[in-house]
């Protein structure tokens, strides 16, 4: 870490005017209990770096932000609080929550209730006009589509058709107790009256945050089911402007992320692996009511943020490993020519 850390102390960052009264660590950087130079004592100062990046970044962009930041905290079980603002406030989750959609269909393929080969048919009538996604883009309906493609394009390019997909197999208000049945009351989704249909709803960042942990853990789902959802969210197609913006191909494959946007809304949640595919870092980064909000693209002052963290949060976590959880690695990036 010795070319990170002189980057770092250059730029002023992990010192102790990152206190954790502000961020919600348990206790100031100044005050941290003496660890034997142990992994908590490392963990502690890992998460006032970031911490601090996180500070700095969200203070240009302005506005009101609703975060939970973790870092591993070596071989424990229990990861270090970095940031915690805001984290219990319920807000509108946008497509941060079709992570939970998808928890709750792949909850029934572990249950023998689905299958991802199964097919769904997808009419006129449910392709959502001029939505994200793929689905509305080439007029061939009706066709069908397994639902594993579906997931597939409901977590990577984060289509909104998708979602409806979904809801054909697995109605809102089963949705909503499926997560309440894993712990999560207030990750749920909005019920109208089609009940096959439903709005994304709402979520606090430390749900989010507890999910994704859940799901690195193995206790979310199935390991197979945990293995499709992951690949999903650390593919090359995912979301790439905001904290995976300025990486290489081989450092935003160590992230899996999920961005929502609405309104002035601009959330983004995922996790950082170590170089072994161990998750060191879980970061949920609600935001809104920033500037220029009918902006959706990279120059939005809460995405520019998020893409000034990145960088910086792999940094903070050079060299951590997290023995706790099992690693997952993925192939390499190879882009092909065709044939």
């Amino acid at each position: 870490m010795g070319n990170t850390l002189n980057r770092r102390t250059a730029l002023g960052v992990g010192t102790a005017a990152t206190a954790g009264v502000v961020f919600g660590l348990a206790t100031p950087a100044t005050a941290a209990p003496s660890t034997g130079g142990g992994a908590s004592e490392s963990s502690l100062l890992r998460a006032n770096q970031v911490a601090a990046l996180y500070r700095r970044a969200k203070e240009r962009a302005g506005g009101n932000w609703y975060t939970y930041i973790s870092v591993a905290s070596g071989g424990g079980p229990t990861p270090q609080p970095a940031v915690r603002e805001n984290a219990d406030t319920v807000v509108e989750a946008y497509s941060v929550n079709k992570i939970a959609v998808a928890t709750a269909v792949l909850d029934k393929v572990d249950r023998g209730l689905l299958t991802l080969d199964q097919r769904v048919e997808v009419t006129s009538a449910i392709v959502v006009p001029g939505g994200d996604g793929i689905f509305s883009l080439d007029g061939a309906y009706p066709s069908s589509v397994t639902l594993g493609h579906a997931l597939a394009a409901l977590l990577t390019v984060s289509d909104d058709t998708a979602v409806r997909l979904c809801g054909l197999v697995c109605p809102a208000a089963e949705l909503n107790q499926i997560l309440v049945a894993k712990g999560f009351p207030k990750t749920q989704v909005e019920p109208v009256a089609n009940p096959n249909r439903f709005f994304l709803g709402t979520s606090t960042a430390r749900e989010t945050h507890d999910l994704l942990q859940a799901l690195v853990r193995g206790t979310l789902l199935s390991a197979t089911s945990t293995t499709f959802l992951l690949n999903q969210l650390r593919a090359p197609i995912a979301f790439n402007d905001g904290i995976r913006r300025t990486m290489s191909s081989a450092e935003r494959a160590r992230i899996a992320t999920k961005a929502g946007w609405f309104g002035d809304a601009r959330h983004e949640a995922g996790l950082i692996f170590d170089p072994a595919g161990a998750p060191v870092l879980t970061y949920v980064l609600f935001a809104d009511g920033q500037a220029d909000p009918d902006n959706f693209g990279a120059t939005h002052p809460a995405v520019q943020a998020r893409a000034a963290m990145g960088p910086g949060f792999i940094d903070a976590v050079d060299g951590l490993r997290n023995t706790s959880v099992p690693a997952r690695r993925t192939s390499p990036y190879r882009p092909t020519n065709g044939g």
